[in-house]
């Protein structure tokens, strides 16, 4: 060491400073350093004296150059430095040991603790986190530790170390694990005395280590924690088992495949079965992928042949893993042929575990290691048996899910209506997609239902929950919306009507399995050309009309099904003839992260795009199909497009009579003439017959204004329309009634009859072929 002044200048030189460089302190004390050095030195200030640290060369007072690292450090009072000088020899050998001891400090796989002669601790890095939970903290004794097992014998070791100074190597520890009552860590202790310069012990340094039989259970705890962690996140049986290989190699193998049973990837359940032969197994996956690729071994697809009975084969049928080296495969085998396709190329140690599950084999894994890697041991068998239990079971629980899925899938499509209908009304085309990836099915549907007088009723509707029981919801539903699309119900009062049948299905099934929907209902009648809307929750029907230009037909929403207590309100729009009503569920508009209203702009982009005058619908369903691509959805999609037709004015003849009873023979002759005008005479009888019947009926019970309508178009239609109420009854009056025949011989006369009500009165209306058919008129009397 040397003290300078504020110019360099020597002003205290040590004694281990002479013995360095040969200078004598007063040889040097009132020279500057600068005179001391071999050569400049490159972090000399301007007034001489060194800065930071760094290396210089120094001049020996015999003439030789010392090389030397330094250290300059300012001194108070201010102007004073301190100069730190050693060999650089030892500032090397400071810096390798700084190192050695700052990488052992701070690595968290051995614990250090250094002990005073009390064998207090008074330095360490063990954490909470290292070996069983068990912290080691300054100022403690191992004797505090409350997990450590024979504390007070280990302390004793040290203090005979501490005493003798012999090192102490190798003594086992056991911890309790506090996470585990019965589970221990296992550690290996070495610990040596520490001593001053003169020899005088100042305490222990004590080495905390796992030993092999933790490493292999920390490797166990690790592959366990991957497998619970990889396996099951998928409810597909081939991502299921592929995630399982994953698992397994490289972590506890270099090879791997599974196998499993056809019925499984099926969906079905296999046999159970036992003994040899074809175990109709296929191969699913095989890790890593240029094994099956460029070796010999069964590829992914490819059936496993039959196998002959061994021990090994009736160990695996019963649950448990079998050891499996070349040697015993090609035994079993009896080809040597065939022994490249089941063991890997260099592979010397494997095993075999079956994937058991209810008592069934669904499949099995098989984990090779190749190379210089150690064969498996006994409890490397039980680590994958008890993984390949946990893979079976959400194998399983995939197979089961795939299955019910599938019924679900085919149950829906075999509830929704043709594809494509065509009728006097409209023709349609719809679209079903059930949800993808791991989403399940949902209750959503489409409908097309004829109603008389060449009208259509148009549904989209849309069942909370997912699986078998939306599904059932949504048959029930269907059910209930055609059964009360018969009655001719105002769109409004049918989904009042459905909404209390929701309400009570809802008080009918479990607390967990509550009900809901959402519908839109639509009647469109091409003789007056309007479409009568009505919805519970459900997204607005968009109309693209033959110029190309769209529209949203919005109205105010009622809430979903099952809600209650609310109004449902209609809108009444007119279409021309060759426009294109769209109805769909919310699947089709989840596109933007749950923006509806960017998901309705991008449908009605899409529809003027495809919907264009004279286009084939069911074309625009495929094309709608494939921009929507085969990427999983989060939910179901229904479209039902229908492109609206019209009957023409002159196929309709249209009357309005007072309410007298002179009017009904005007209504026959008008009749008459119209059905002469088309051509019809052969229908001009029966049709006179019902027109008269409810002409009177109207005049004689409701009062007027009286309307009569003929339509044609498949058939015949006659309607006749009065300001009443009253629900016209079909009875078959006795031999000596005067009247109540007339309902009686209306219905006779006409394939099919029915009434259906107005804001204000009522409609009766009768249907007949356009070929007559013959009448007893005998049997009428």
């Amino acid at each position: 060491m040397a003290v300078l002044d504020d110019r360099g200048t020597v002003m205290r030189w040590s004694g281990a400073a002479a013995d360095l460089l040969g200078w004598a302190a007063e040889e040097v004390c009132g020279r500057p350093v600068r005179d001391l050095l071999a050569r400049d030195c490159p972090k000399l200030s301007g007034n001489g004296v060194p800065a930071g640290d760094g290396r210089a060369l120094f001049r020996h007072r015999s003439g030789d150059s010392v090389a030397v690292g330094y250290r300059a450090l300012p001194m108070e009072p201010a102007g004073e430095s301190l100069l730190l000088i050693a060999p650089t020899s030892r500032v090397r050998q400071w810096g390798v040991e700084a190192n050695i001891l700052r990488a052992m400090l701070s690595q968290d796989r051995i614990g250090i603790g250094l002990h005073d002669v009390d064998l207090t601790v008074v330095w360490t890095n063990i954490t909470p986190g290292m070996f069983a939970g068990a912290a080691l903290p300054r100022g403690s004794r191992l004797t505090e530790v409350p997990n450590l097992e024979d504390a007070k014998a280990v302390e004793a070791d040290l203090r005979r170390v501490l005493e003798s100074g012999e090192p102490l190597i190798g003594r086992p520890l056991h911890m309790r694990s506090p996470q585990e009552s019965d589970g221990y860590t296992h550690l290996s202790l070495c610990a040596f005395r520490v001593d001053d310069p003169d020899g005088t012990p100042e305490g222990v340094v004590a080495l905390y280590a796992d030993t092999p039989e933790q490493q292999r259970a920390r490797r166990r705890q690790k592959v366990l924690h991957a497998a619970s962690d990889r396996i099951g996140s998928s409810l597909d049986v081939t991502r299921t088992l592929r995630d399982l290989m994953d698992v397994l190699v490289p972590a506890l193998g270099d090879v791997g495949w599974a196998d499993v049973s056809e019925a499984v990837l099926g969906t079905e359940e296999p046999p159970r079965s036992a003994g040899g032969g074809d175990l109709h197994q296929r191969r699913v996956t095989v890790v890593p992928e240029c094994d099956a690729e460029s070796g010999a071994l069964y590829r992914p697809g490819e059936p496993i042949p039959p196998l002959p009975y061994t021990p090994e084969l009736g160990s695996v049928q019963r649950g448990r893993p079998v050891a499996l080296d070349r040697e015993t495969v090609a035994n079993v085998l009896g080809e040597p042929t065939l022994l490249d396709r089941f063991v890997p190329e260099h592979g010397h140690s494997g095993m075999w575990a079956p994937l058991f599950a209810r008592g069934l084999l669904l499949g099995s894994v098989t984990v090779w290691r190749t190379g210089h890697r150690e064969p498996f041991q006994p409890e490397d068998a039980e680590l994958l048996a008890e993984i390949a239990s946990r893979a079976a079971l959400s194998v399983d629980n995939a197979r089961r899910y795939a299955r019910e899925r599938r019924v679900a899938v085919a149950l829906q499509r075999r509830l929704l209506p043709p594809a494509t209908t065509q009728g006097p009304a409209a023709e349609t085309a719809g679209l079903y997609l059930p949800a993808g990836g791991d989403a399940d099915i949902s209750g959503d549907w489409y409908d097309v239902i004829p109603l008389p007088s060449f009208r259509v009723a148009l549904v989209a509707g849309d069942v909370v929950g997912h699986g078998l029981n939306a599904t059932a919801v949504m048959s029930g539903l269907r059910s209930a919306v055609r059964t009360l699309a018969d009655l001719e119900l105002d769109p409004s009062e049918l989904l009042t009507h459905l909404d209390d049948l929701v309400q009570r299905l809802g008080q009918e099934m479990e607390e967990d399995n509550s009900v809901g929907a959402t519908c839109l209902y639509a009647v469109y009648d091409p003789v007056a050309r309007t479409c009568v809307v009505a919805g519970a929750g459900h997204p607005p029907p968009v109309e693209v009309r033959t110029d190309g230009t769209t529209r949203v037909l919005r109205f105010a929403p009622g809430p979903p099904l099952g809600v209650g207590g609310l109004p449902f309100e209609t809108l009444t729009a007119d279409l021309e003839p060759g426009s294109v009503l769209a109805l769909y569920t919310d699947g089709l508009l989840d596109r933007y992260d749950g923006d509806l209203d960017a998901g309705l702009r991008w449908l009605t982009d899409r529809l003027a795009t495809m919907c264009v005058a004279g286009s084939d619908l069911a074309d625009v369903s495929r094309r709608f199909l494939a921009e929507l691509g085969d990427a999983p959805r989060r939910d179901d999609i229904a479209l039902l497009l229908a492109r609206t037709h019209a009957v023409p004015a002159e196929d309709i003849g249209d009357w309005e009579f007072d309410a007298d009873g002179s009017v009904v023979s005007d209504a026959r002759h008008a009749a008459r003439e119209k059905l002469a005008e088309w051509g019809l005479e052969e229908l001009a009888f029966t049709t006179e017959l019902i027109v008269s019947e409810l002409v009177t009926n109207a005049v004689r019970y409701a009062g007027g204004p009286v309307g009569l309508r003929l339509a044609r178009n498949d058939v015949l239609v006659c309607e006749v329309t009065d300001p009443s109420n009253t629900q016209p009854r079909l009875r078959r009056a006795l031999w000596s009634d005067e009247g109540g025949r007339g309902l009686f011989l209306v219905a006779q006369l006409s394939t099919r009859w029915g009434s259906r009500y107005g804001r204000s009165g009522k409609t009766i209306w009768a249907e007949q072929p356009l070929i007559p058919r013959d009448v007893d008129f005998a049997g009428l009397v």
